[in-house]
């Protein structure tokens, strides 16, 4: 079986400030399946699952209300099993792949997003998170949140001077 390994493992406030945009998601089902529905592939799936976008918690630029995320559906919750803040991603990517690509149909999830939209940018991290429902009370979003109102305001912002 092939594993997955990193030379360095990125800090949870350097997967914040690293991050592009942030966003509170939910599942809406699938764009594009899997053309094998019953096989499931390691890594980047091709199928794509559409999201609708419930909040913008960090990024500059407006995104639109749909998102667009490879990966494939599933029955299951995969709620990460180590208390917040996460170091590591939830069980479904701790199984050889890197990442974690499987999403359940009307759940929310943290997403963490690189500058071409995808949170497939840094492995074995908890850059796709499932939320606990109701999601205002889920801890992790809670302390991304307060995380990136602190970095926000400890900014110098060149326009007050």
């Amino acid at each position: 079986m092939w594993t997955c390994s990193i030379t360095t493992k990125t800090k949870t406030t350097e997967l914040i400030s690293n991050a592009h945009t942030i966003v509170r998601a939910r599942v809406i089902g699938y764009e594009n399946p899997p053309a094998e529905p019953n096989h499931r592939y390691m890594g980047i799936p091709e199928s794509v699952i559409k999201f609708e976008i419930e909040e913008q918690i960090k990024g500059a630029e407006i995104l639109p209300n749909i998102l667009w995320v490879n990966g494939y559906l599933s029955n299951n919750d995969d709620y990460n099993d180590h208390p917040p803040p996460y170091r590591r991603v939830r069980p479904n990517g701790r199984t050889g792949s890197c990442i974690a690509n499987t999403y359940k149909q009307g759940a929310e999830y943290l997403l963490f997003l690189n500058d071409r939209y995808s949170p497939y940018w840094d492995a074995l991290t908890p850059v796709n998170e499932q939320l606990h429902s109701p999601s205002s009370e889920d801890r992790w979003l809670r302390w991304v949140k307060k995380q990136v109102v602190s970095s926000s305001s400890n900014r110098v912002h060149p326009s007050l001077f």
